[in-house]
């Protein structure tokens, strides 16, 4: 998808006032800082001190080491989104990724909480950006006024590159041969976030999003790992993989094949997962969904499909089917941090 933003002379100027004033600028998250030195994300570094937690075994505090952030946003409500490079230990792949913390945050009365993480995936290329970052698509501001409506949870959200370069689409996964984009995923990116952010030990804090190839790779991380991610919104998605360089590599493929991964999650009886599809009224693709909640959505298999009316395969009418329902129905699955009283 191609970000076009058309803006007037004065609209310009507000623009370039407001959104990129800080940009480049060191960014922390959570009001404690750092102790140690910095360094990339996945190298050598101090942990990040915090409060202890609360009585819920479940928070997990930060682990470290944390990782230098530059801001590349920043919203109206003073919420930033920053950009760090994760050099990824299991995967051996080294990437960007941006990320962005509600307000909630940083409230004193959620310093002892974990908050649930949203691992957002973009379509075409994936790379060398991720455009879930641009705040022009309103996903984080979508967060935002969920919160304040009492329709969404407040989520961290992780916006990792999706693939490695911009010449064919990996599927997110460990095709051979090629760089370990579905370790990266699965493991790289969610240690990512246990090292710089209050989170959640169990799965009922971890989900996915994505739009066409970024779907798939959420839909089927989660069907691969049930013990680690509990739902994914799964917009204008393939359902399938498709890289050609799966050739001369059918089993890998077929390990990687949600349609497969659901079957297999069905007679093994669980954990149960959660796949909310959306797809707009104006784009292709419905009826692969259809198929797939019909052959596949049942016993632990949990799927809705939800209409965007007037929809287009873009990421603004994706948000809009957000706004509209899939982030009330992804909230209701996962965990809500939890303020001390008072």
């Amino acid at each position: 998808m191609v970000l076009a933003l058309l803006l007037g002379g004065g609209g310009f100027a507000a623009w370039k006032l407001e959104w990129f004033s800080g940009n480049g600028e060191a960014v922390s998250f959570g009001k404690t800082p750092a102790s140690g030195s910095g360094g990339e994300a996945g190298k050598a570094g101090g942990a990040p001190t915090e409060a202890a937690p609360s009585g819920d075994p479940d928070v997990q505090m930060p682990t470290g080491p944390k990782a230098q952030f530059k801001q590349t946003a920043k919203l109206d409500d003073g919420t930033i989104v920053a950009k760090t490079t994760l050099v990824g230990a299991k995967s051996g792949f080294t990437g960007d990724v941006w990320v962005w913390a509600p307000k909630q945050y940083d409230d004193p009365k959620y310093a002892k909480s974990g908050f649930p993480v949203l691992i957002a995936l973009p379509g075409g290329e994936g790379y060398p950006t991720n455009y879930w970052a641009d705040r022009s698509l309103g996903l984080h501001k979508a967060i935002s006024d969920g919160v304040a409506a009492g329709t969404s949870l407040p989520y961290v959200v992780i916006m990792p590159v999706l693939n490695p370069d911009n010449k064919y689409y990996y599927d997110g996964s460990d095709i051979p041969g090629q760089p370990k984009m579905g370790t990266w995923m699965a493991e790289d990116v969610p240690n990512f976030a246990k090292a710089n952010f209050r989170t959640y030990k169990s799965r009922d804090g971890w989900a996915f999003m994505g739009s066409s190839s970024g779907a798939f790779v959420g839909m089927k991380t989660v069907l691969q790992h049930p013990d680690k991610f509990k739902a994914v919104i799964a917009s204008g998605g393939e359902i399938v993989p498709d890289s050609p360089l799966w050739k001369g590599h059918q089993a890998e493929m077929d390990a990687n094949n949600p349609e497969k991964l659901a079957k297999k999650l069905i007679d093994r009886k669980g954990p149960e997962v959660y796949i909310n599809f959306q797809i707009g009224t104006k784009e292709g693709g419905k009826d692969r969904m259809v198929k797939f909640q019909q052959e596949y959505g049942k016993g632990p298999v949990k799927t809705t499909i939800r209409d965007i009316q007037n929809g287009e395969h873009n990421g603004w009418h994706y948000v809009r089917g957000m706004k509209e329902g899939s982030l009330e129905w992804i909230s209701k699955v996962l965990k809500a941090p939890k303020p001390e009283a008072g």
